[in-house]
């Protein structure tokens, strides 16, 4: 391809992300380098300047820019066979259209500035018989573990994306937090932005009206605590923002453990025993299947976690995810 090309975004693409369709349709390019083509305009939809999150629709135009003015990418990792043992070593559920991983902790979605493993890289180890990628049609960040739903075809992609979207997907979180949540079960509300720093992006909680102010909701409910140094809190987010949850619980006094971003208690000592790591843990999610029925899927507990709920003397096992409702929310 030499010049400017012009592509029509297709039926099953509808709600794709850009960042997501320029995965599909052109894996060499990036994501930083996406960033600067659409930061100067090189990337438009529909002649319009768009963002990475931008939604697309059916029958818009994507300007994509010459090749010559996107290299390859030397450092992009090739998919291996042990990339597609390690994957299957992680299936909780499998079917015609989807996979549920147990995200591990500390392996991020996404690829990002310096990331060069991660699921959407090592996804292309697992083709479909037509030799598609699967699709991530959500995402936790790096240091969340747990139940991520990938499609294995655009149609199905097209479903959950949907799904997510609408919010008919029920998802819930368990973390261990510093300190014990007043009262011991609640609804969080406030508006986010995000705000640059040295090392990133992070979200702050803002004024409504606020530029680039989007509201995030999540419920809470204290599971079981430990004297009133730590709680067990199960969390059911409505919305699904950047860090919600980090910053909801933060907000709230009683940040969650191991939390590089929104650790916010000066002088905090942690006691021993207690695993490393951000101690969030996407436990369950249940959704409708384009088959009619509903999934519905549990992840068992992160070594680094686990090794927590023993110091503390929490029991997974006495408070299952199966025992809760998911509806409730």
């Amino acid at each position: 391809m030499s010049g400017v090309r012009q592509q029509v975004v297709a039926r099953d693409e509808d709600g794709m992300r850009l960042d997501r369709w320029f995965a599909t349709h052109f894996p060499d390019i990036g994501f930083g380098r996406l960033q600067k083509l659409i930061r100067t305009g090189q990337v438009r939809v529909d002649s319009g300047r768009v963002k990475t999150n931008t939604r697309l629709e059916s029958g818009q135009v994507v300007r994509v820019p010459p090749r010559e003015d996107v290299p390859e990418r030397p450092d992009a990792p090739k998919p291996m066979p042990a990339d597609a043992s390690f994957l299957r070593s992680i299936i909780l559920y499998e079917d015609d259209d989807l996979y549920v991983f147990n995200k591990p902790h500390g392996l991020a979605s996404q690829g990002g500035s310096g990331t060069t493993r991660h699921m959407d890289g090592l996804l292309k180890s697992l083709p479909n018989k037509k030799g598609e990628t699967p699709r991530l049609v959500h995402r936790l960040d790096r240091d969340t573990s747990g139940c991520l739903v990938v499609a294995k075809t655009r149609q199905a992609a097209s479903h959950f994306g949907e799904v997510f979207r609408s919010r008919s997907a029920r998802k819930i979180y368990w973390a261990v937090v510093a300190g014990n949540p007043q009262p011991k079960q609640g609804r969080i509300s406030c508006f986010l932005a995000k705000q640059p720093t040295r090392d990133g992006e992070q979200m702050v909680v803002v004024e409504n009206g606020a530029p680039d102010a989007v509201h995030s909701m999540s419920y809470y409910s204290v599971t079981d605590i430990a004297s009133r140094r730590f709680a067990w809190v199960t969390l059911k987010p409505v919305t699904g923002r950047t860090h919600q949850l980090r910053v909801h619980m933060a907000q709230l006094g009683t940040p969650i453990i191991g939390d590089p971003r929104y650790f916010n208690i000066e002088n905090w000592e942690p006691a021993e025993g207690l695993g490393e790591g951000l101690h969030l843990h996407a436990r369950r999610i249940s959704l409708p299947l384009r088959s009619g029925g509903r999934l519905d899927v549990s992840a068992p507990l992160p070594p680094h976690i686990a090794q927590t709920f023993e110091a503390l003397g929490f029991d997974a096992e006495r408070y299952d995810a199966q025992d809760e409702d998911p509806e409730e929310a």
